[in-house]
């Protein structure tokens, strides 16, 4: 499933669902609407998981659960704590990062 932060509220979802895949993007970042619709996909295939996307410049407090210091970033997040993320504009890294945390 595939929601999109209409506020910055990242920290209250990952506390409240078991499992997220968040991806950080800009409206400005056309590497980021590349990989939205491979994202989007990748929430359609994975079962228990909440796929989310974050505006990074839009919720700053959300932008911090991560290091993001590149777009598009890739989070991870399960039992309200961060697992891992990756910086990628490429389908076969974040495909690696989502099957590391589902296969767990």
């Amino acid at each position: 499933m595939l929601v999109e932060l209409k506020e910055d509220s990242l920290k209250q979802l990952v506390e409240e669902e078991q499992n997220v895949i968040v991806q950080y993007a800009a409206s400005w970042c056309g590497n980021c609407r590349l990989m939205k619709p491979k994202f989007k996909k990748l929430s359609n295939e994975v079962e228990n998981f909440k796929f989310v996307l974050v505006d990074a410049e839009k919720f700053p407090e959300s932008r911090k659960m991560a290091t993001v210091d590149n777009l598009p970033t890739f989070a991870t997040f399960k039992d309200g704590k961060f697992v891992n993320q990756v910086q990628t504009n490429k389908f076969d890294p974040l495909k690696s990062l989502v099957d590391e945390v589902t296969s767990n």
